[in-house]
């Protein structure tokens, strides 16, 4: 028989204090109940001898000392799992929101998810296409990787988010079962409507399972959504055996939350307000990617955050860029010029990309031709400088010529129609003809061979 706990001792926000508690646990799911009607519920965040404070999964407007019964689950919080969660909607806390009922299932498991142990894990191999030839052809992100997406306030990226999810496969000789989840953050009810219906009209909705927190809903909800979506992720992937694609949007909007929530809790903040232990909460979410020996699935993130002010340097930024294997980073001048996606190439990378592209994944000139679209494309960057000193008319023939490919480079290769999803192939050609306007001596970065076998000069 449970016990069940009359009144509480404080409450300051989203959190209530609960005294004269036995047997609590860290992380322990509780559920409240309010003047013997409204049922909330909550988790232990912190305890201490007889003293439990609990975060709660809603509102506290309606609570006092007095009219508040608290019973303790005596586990943490579990979401039940089956393959029918494929094709649902869920709130952040993992409830349907979709009408359809509840998921019917023996299964559940802890959201909070199991260390994967390092000598377990495989190295990410094979690639997965997302259609834009700015990250397959030189960013490409491969199975178990995480890679995220550094955007801003009033750039393209829920649009991107859309797309990728639309776009996403295993690439097109490929009868491996892929799926994704997609969880979104604190988004505004228009821009979960632009989800649904992005999801629902490409015909893509059966094989993606959608976390909603939107902004209204309580802010400590925030913290448990991506958790809840990578326990849907390990599911599919290694009990179900397929490879899963998961689309974090926004982690600041999860870092802020856990900002807020620490503050409550009255603890030292660290850079710019936020919790010392920002670091590692993060590292326990990306840290969920990747691909275990033995196990036919794989899980690989894609985390979308917005840097406040555009600054890379910002903890959020920073701290994810320490613990994931790259970046793709958006460009608010190439936004301005109307480029979609505004990628911007050069501070742009991903770490594990030499090993899932090449002969026998993409192409045997994958790796050259990527290294010799950087080099150029630098180059462009000392030319536009250059120009912009002694002007167009006074640059040498060759830096003229880079000044046209830099050009054709953005509208061509980084951009693309927000409908238009290229095969790896299709992405490989447009770069070498875009090598081919310039002089075959300039492409120092390729293979002779390979520069034989695929160059062409454009008139």
């Amino acid at each position: 028989m449970s016990i069940q706990y009359l009144g509480l001792s404080e409450i300051n926000g989203p959190l209530i204090a609960l005294e004269g508690v036995q047997n609590a646990s860290f992380e322990e799911i509780v559920e409240i109940t309010i003047d013997g009607k409204k049922k909330e519920l909550g988790r232990i965040v912190e305890c201490y001898a007889d003293k439990a404070v609990i975060q709660v999964f809603g509102s506290t407007d309606n609570m006092s000392l007095r009219n508040t019964h608290t019973k303790l689950s005596g586990h943490p919080m579990e979401i039940p799992l089956s393959m029918d969660i494929l094709g649902r909607t869920f709130n952040g806390i993992g409830q349907p929101i979709d009408g359809l009922g509840e998921i019917v299932s023996d299964l559940r498991r802890n959201v909070n998810g199991q260390p994967m142990n390092p000598v377990v894990r495989e190295y990410p191999r094979n690639y997965i296409r997302t259609g834009f030839s700015a990250i397959d052809g030189l960013t490409t992100l491969i199975r178990g990787q995480k890679l995220p997406i550094f955007s801003g306030n009033g750039l393209p990226h829920d649009q991107l988010a859309a797309q990728l999810v639309k776009q996403a496969s295993l690439g097109d000789d490929s009868d491996e079962e892929f799926a994704i989840v997609f969880a979104a953050m604190g988004v505004k009810h228009d821009v979960a409507d632009f989800f649904r219906r992005a999801f629902e009209e490409s015909g893509v909705s059966e094989h993606v399972t959608m976390f909603l927190n939107l902004a209204n809903d309580p802010v400590v909800e925030r913290l448990i959504t991506p958790k809840v979506a990578l326990t849907a992720a390990e599911y599919l992937a290694f009990d179900c055996g397929m490879h899963i694609l998961v689309v974090l949007t926004d982690m600041t909007s999860f870092a802020e939350a856990m900002r807020e929530v620490s503050s409550s809790k009255g603890e030292i903040p660290s850079r710019k307000g936020y919790p010392g232990y920002l670091y590692s909460e993060l590292a326990t979410i990306y840290e969920r990617a990747g691909i275990i020996h033995g196990a036919s699935g794989s899980v690989t993130q894609i985390p979308i955050l917005t840097m406040p002010n555009d600054d890379i340097t910002h903890p959020i930024p920073d701290l994810t860029g320490y613990i994931t294997e790259g970046q793709v980073v958006l460009d608010r001048n190439l936004h301005g010029q109307n480029i979609y996606p505004p990628i911007s190439v050069l501070p742009s990378l991903s770490r594990l990309m030499k090993d899932g592209i090449g002969a026998g994944f993409t192409r045997e000139d994958h790796q050259d031709l990527a290294n010799q679209l950087f080099s150029a494309y630098a180059k462009v960057g000392d030319a536009r400088a250059l120009a912009s000193v002694i002007g167009e008319d006074e640059l040498s023939p060759i830096d003229k010529k880079y000044l046209v490919f830099g050009r054709a480079f953005e509208e061509e290769f980084v951009g693309q129609d927000q409908n238009e999803n290229r095969t790896i192939l299709e992405t490989l050609d447009i770069g070498w003809r875009l090598l081919g306007l310039l002089p075959r001596e300039e492409l120092d970065r390729i293979d002779t061979k390979i520069l034989e076998k695929y160059y062409s000069p454009q008139e």
